[in-house]
């Protein structure tokens, strides 16, 4: 965290039942910290991004002739979504990563896909490299997203 100088913490009551916030304060007294509640699903931006990703696989996909594997390709990117989703709305830590985990392997699944349709001629590489790029970018907000839930 040393080149961060502002933490913006994204909050339920949980956070608060647990001091997280207090925590932060307390070990980082010369950092901003701006509260921002996230309510609902669609608030994560792990979520969002996640959902950008699939719209870009909907379309890049749209007119692929191999109806199998672009059924599995669109599946394992709508499952993202809904894994991220249904954990979000989840009670308890453990179930509620659990979820985070099924989303982290159709993350992977996809980027497994991605390679198949480089590799076979599916995609060429600036629609690899566009799509591939967003799976990264998803990864790493989805480990984020897993981080801050099993620490807290």
């Amino acid at each position: 965290y040393s080149d961060v100088t502002t933490f913006i913490v994204h909050w339920n009551e949980e956070f608060f039942a647990k001091g997280v916030v207090k925590k932060l304060q307390e070990e980082y007294p010369e950092r901003k910290l701006t509260i921002t509640g996230i309510e609902k699903f669609e608030d994560l931006i792990c979520w969002q991004k996640a959902r950008e990703l699939t719209k870009n696989v909907y379309k890049t996909f749209s007119g692929c002739r191999d109806g199998g594997f672009k059924d599995q390709i669109q599946r394992a990117s709508v499952s993202i979504l809904s894994n991220i989703a249904e954990g979000f709305s989840r009670q308890g830590q453990k179930e509620k990563i659990q979820f985070y985990f099924t989303a982290k392997g159709s993350l992977t699944e996809l980027q497994n896909q991605l390679l198949v349709a480089r590799d076979v001629g599916y995609l060429d590489h600036k629609d690899f490299n566009k799509i591939a790029d967003q799976t990264i970018q998803a990864h790493k907000l989805l480990n984020g997203l897993i981080r801050t839930s099993t620490k807290y």
